[in-house]
């Protein structure tokens, strides 16, 4: 399956006029509910692109429709915090809200068998073995032989490992660009944002301690919101070997996240 290839844009006359509505009225007891639902219907297919996105590193048998559905609920919770007079594209700020209600909705029906994630587990203790050990990071052919098996069973332990690893990363590895005060919810505590403001510190030094391969996998579908199949065609490697580096990589940031203390 590929992922889709760009985010819809849905800004029109209307929806500017919808927001100005809704943006006025929700918070009275007069809520105009109708440019609510008006703005959730136009921004709809934002929900599919999202979803079509995250079922590209699912297996078959995950139903599209379902990360849809429970993607829509992402969807109203934008719809209901955007305030446009801050300047940001409503598109920016919806996306990571509908992909965390799609990856609670994952997670809530522990779709990831459990010899993967023992597989997970694993390698990321390997890493963290050998790390210790010699002070830099670990090759393939060293984690697989801490581990007891040959490289090319590795390689497909990691292309295994990379359906567990949907969007690990989207709350702490964003671009410079990111509006990184928007996604803090108004239920979050001063103690909740400061640890997600040391979890980005630690994680982005980190990113930088990743050897050159990792570290573009990472910069280019994390910050440059490239498929993997587009970064298979930037670094000359197929869209699996590509799924493979990005499972390595995240396994590498989870246990330097584990090191230092952070969850």
């Amino acid at each position: 399956m590929t992922e889709p290839d760009e985010k819809p844009s849905r800004d029109t006359p209307a929806i500017h006029r919808a927001w100005a509505r809704w943006v006025e009225s929700r918070d009275t007891d007069d809520r105009d509910n109708g440019a609510r639902d008006q703005l959730i219907v136009h921004y709809s297919p934002l929900v599919k692109f999202v979803a079509g996105r995250v079922a590209a590193g699912l297996p078959a048998g995950v139903d599209t429709g379902e990360l849809i559905g429970t993607g829509i609920f992402g969807l109203m919770d934008a719809v209901d915090r955007f305030e446009p007079e801050r300047g940001f594209k409503f598109e920016t700020f919806a996306v990571p809200r509908i992909k965390g209600a799609i990856l609670d909705g994952l997670r809530a029906i522990d779709w990831v068998p459990r010899t993967v994630r023992q597989r997970s587990r694993q390698i990321e203790q390997a890493i963290a073995a050998l790390s210790n050990d010699l002070k830099r990071t670990p090759e393939d052919s060293e984690i697989a032989a801490h581990i007891g098996i040959d490289e090319e069973e590795l390689q497909k332990w990691l292309s295994a490992v990379a359906v567990a690893n949907v969007g690990p990363l989207d709350h702490v590895v964003v671009g410079e660009s990111e509006p990184r005060q928007l996604p803090a919810s108004p239920d979050q505590g001063p103690d909740l944002v400061l640890e997600d403001r040391e979890i980005r510190t630690v994680m982005r030094a980190e990113v930088r301690e990743l050897p050159d391969r990792e570290r573009t996998v990472i910069a280019l579908y994390y910050d440059e919101g490239m498929t993997l199949s587009e970064i298979g065609d930037v670094l000359g490697v197929t869209e699996s070997r590509v799924s493979q580096i990005h499972s390595k990589a995240v396994l590498l940031l989870r246990s330097r996240l584990t090191a230092a203390g952070l969850p």
